[in-house]
């Protein structure tokens, strides 16, 4: 295949990917109003809100811009297409801890196989027992409750090229809150494109796109007439993400590597955002990072976090801290641990 053939290929392969994607949001958008403008108008019309909470310390701390640049095992959260792009194998353990108490945990592992990769992921957020209260009884009724979440998922990822891949993730979503559950299947899908030897890269990516989920179950609840019990409750959507991102190698010199990352993120229920973020790494074993999202509440000072990758044995092992913090909610703590196998 000559050059000329090549970039034309690549060039059809972008072509196409952007066609899907942003047709499935245009086809979205006219069929159930998933990606409007409507800023935070939008906002708690959607459910399965755990889906939105970033499960990945390297990814927080450069302030949620990962989508083009998150080639390891997080890469089946935020871009199924950069599953391929990963240097091997790979198993990815990531804890974060939430607000409240609340614990998210996250865990994947990519198969590479030639110019394909196989992966499978699975985020579980657990609240643990929680008092209940209402208005008849703002100190609590006496009774507890929880709310447990979980979002299972199996990803392909292909590199047509070495400048081209794609790559697409099928989830089953469990949500259980009191005697309640609902469940649903959703998938995402994403396309990379590598700009050439220059360093640059391009991403683009529709995530938590699919049916709706009509919850099941009873709650009780207690009125002035009594205590009524629930078993009737509305459907419930998904929260469908649009993500676009570029990511860009400013500088690779005397062991030092400084890269840039800026990101797009449309979620279906909330207002638009753009974040941005960078890494510098030494000798590609130790890493600083910072990032900034903006068009977030409650979010006024950047995010932060390191990295570091040490040999153990034959395999290399990664880890990675992020930490982001909010103006009344308190401090987000994020760590992951990589194993390259």
């Amino acid at each position: 295949m000559t050059v000329h053939s090549l970039k034309k290929n690549m060039y059809k392969y972008l072509l196409v990917a952007c066609v899907l994607t942003f047709g499935l949001g245009e086809y979205a958008q006219a069929q159930r109003g998933i990606l409007p403008s409507l800023g935070g108008a939008r906002s708690g019309t959607s459910g399965y809100q755990f889906l939105k909470i970033n499960v990945d310390a390297r990814s927080a701390a450069m302030g949620a811009s990962n989508v083009a640049d998150a080639a390891d095992g997080s890469s089946l959260y935020l871009n199924p297409a950069l599953a391929i792009q990963s240097t091997g194998s790979q198993l990815h353990l990531g804890h974060t801890a939430y607000f409240a108490d609340i614990s998210l945990n996250y865990a994947s592992y990519i198969h590479k196989m030639g110019s394909i990769a196989l992966g499978g992921s699975v985020i579980f957020l657990d609240s643990g027992e929680m008092n209940e209260t209402n208005e008849f009884a703002p100190t609590g009724t006496g009774r507890t409750f929880r709310t447990v979440h979980l979002a299972a998922g199996l990803s392909f990822s292909q590199e047509l090229t070495n400048l081209f891949s794609y790559g697409a993730t099928l989830k089953y979503l469990d949500e259980r809150i009191e005697e309640v559950q609902s469940q649903s299947v959703v998938f995402d899908i994403g396309f990379f494109y590598r700009v050439g030897d220059t360093g640059l890269r391009f991403a683009v990516g529709l995530s938590d796109f699919g049916l709706d989920a009509t919850p099941s179950g009873e709650t009780r609840r207690q009125t002035i007439d009594g205590e009524i019990v629930e078993t009737e409750f509305e459907d419930v959507s998904p929260p469908t993400t649009f993500r676009m991102g570029a990511a860009y190698d400013v500088y690779e010199k005397d062991e030092i590597d400084v890269l840039l990352t800026a990101q797009i993120t449309n979620p279906s229920d909330n207002a638009e955002k753009f974040s941005i973020g960078t890494e510098v790494g030494y000798m590609s074993q130790f890493f600083l990072r910072a990032g900034y999202e903006f068009g977030v509440d409650e979010y006024s000072w950047p995010s932060f976090g390191v990295g570091f990758k040490v040999p153990v044995f034959k395999y290399n092992v990664g880890m990675d801290y992020g930490f982001s913090t909010r103006d009344r909610l308190g401090s987000l703590h994020r760590v992951a641990i990589k194993f390259n196998l």
